[in-house]
């Protein structure tokens, strides 16, 4: 941990579960750092707080106040990684860019993404993750957003929120967060998004078929790359996004009125969606393996939104040859048991020849999709069960929430 800070950075010591960051400080100051950030004495010159994740968030506020900076807050329950990926992308050749590689959304990875601006940062994008009422507020309490996206509300963390309803309420404290000159981009198609024009001081913009950003009707290629046409205010201009999956179509259409909201035109965000691929890892990753195999590595996270998407965005290239091989999807509650048994009835309906469910917790996809799966307990029996029994002419689908920790499957699946 401390081995790998650079020279003239400080060193946050952070206490987790198992391991405590006071412990590395020493080594962190031997590799650069100038000093530690913690909440007690070390061997080394430390700032002692009482609460280190707190210190960072006064940091990434005292830094965002010094500079110039258009701050874009981007949230929802799925896709918000996409969709900050795609903008950040965009934003790149107009001015410098800050934003997080994978999904720093949280009150630690906020300031941290925000510590990276400096007088040159023109944009700042960040993702904002919830997991109850009152974080996004937070949130924008370390990065105050000029620009708030709110892709959708679905039931990620419905386990913990309850309801649709109060991950709506999390979600639309972005827009509440708005200065009366900033710009509220938000899913026109949504009915538990589009009302939130009504808890903002800021202008609204909309994305979706009704909404002012509109992305037309989408057609898929053989490697799953979606073609459509944005149209804004009577100008059109077509797009064809480099990443798998015909849902990007929506992300871009979120992005591309974000991108609207600081100043760009759409023929200059057609062109740049239109070289986007994908930053983060694990995200509908594909990976051709010389026999023949196609792995699809989307094993970052789950829920059944985005566990449909994947599903239909193989299916559409793969041409009965499709495998899925799929684990729990977390934090669902009471909507868990009737979300796993529909999601493997879907994956039997859209032809995949092959369901592995991997997992006690997944248990329900198996007996959703019914004859064509197979339940077993855990992913090292799944990659032998796999690498005795694929042929090499299927596209492999792997997709389940971040604890189960699935993309060993697609590891394995690359090396063997």
């Amino acid at each position: 941990a401390g081995a790998g800070a650079g020279i003239g950075t400080l060193f946050a010591a952070l206490a987790g579960e198992h391991v405590d960051g006071h412990d590395y400080a020493g080594a962190a100051v031997a590799s650069g750092a100038v000093g530690v950030l913690g909440s007690r004495a070390v061997e080394a010159d430390c700032v002692v707080v009482p609460d280190v994740t707190d210190a960072l968030a006064r940091l990434a506020q005292w830094n965002i106040d010094q500079l110039d900076v258009q701050t874009i807050g981007v949230t929802g329950s799925q896709g918000k990684t996409g969709v900050k990926d795609l903008l950040a992308h965009v934003l790149h050749d107009t001015g410098a860019t800050v934003a997080p590689v994978g999904s720093f959304n949280n009150e630690l990875g906020v300031p941290l993404t925000v510590l990276r601006a400096d007088r040159s940062t023109r944009f700042l994008v960040v993702e904002m993750g919830a997991r109850g009422v009152g974080h996004i507020a937070h949130l924008c309490r370390i990065a105050p957003p000029t620009v708030g996206v709110v892709l959708n509300v679905g039931h990620a963390h419905i386990g913990e929120f309850g309801s649709p309803e109060a991950i709506s309420q999390a979600k639309g404290e972005l827009v509440e967060a708005l200065p009366a000159g900033g710009v509220a981009v938000l899913n026109a198609d949504d009915p538990l998004v589009s009302p939130m024009a009504r808890r903002t001081r800021a202008r609204v913009l909309t994305f979706g078929g009704s909404g002012d950003v509109v992305p037309g009707p989408v057609t898929v290629d053989d490697d799953g790359s979606p073609h459509f046409t944005l149209t804004h205010e009577g100008i059109s201009a077509d797009v064809v996004v480099p990443q798998m999956g015909a849902h990007h179509a929506i992300n871009a259409a979120a992005a591309a009125a974000a991108a609207l909201a600081v100043g760009l035109d759409l023929v200059t965000i057609a062109a740049r969606l239109s070289t986007a691929r994908a930053a983060s890892p694990m995200r509908m990753e594909r990976h051709d393996r010389a026999d023949g195999l196609v792995v699809i590595n989307d094993a970052y996270n789950a829920n059944p939104e985005s566990m449909t998407a994947a599903l239909r965005s193989v299916a559409s290239i793969a041409r009965g040859h499709g495998v899925a091989v799929l684990g729990g999807m977390l934090e669902l509650g009471d909507d868990s048991s009737g979300s796993h048994l529909e999601i493997g009835r879907l994956a039997a309906e859209l032809g995949f020849t092959r369901v592995v469910v991997v997992g006690e917790g997944a248990r329900g996809i198996a007996t959703g999709a019914g004859p064509i799966a197979e339940w077993v307990p855990d992913v090292d029996v799944a990659v032998r069960t796999l690498s005795a029994s694929l042929t090499g002419d299927e596209v492999v689908l792997v997709k389940a929430s971040r604890g189960e920790r699935l993309e060993r499957v697609a590891l394995a699946l690359l090396q063997s």
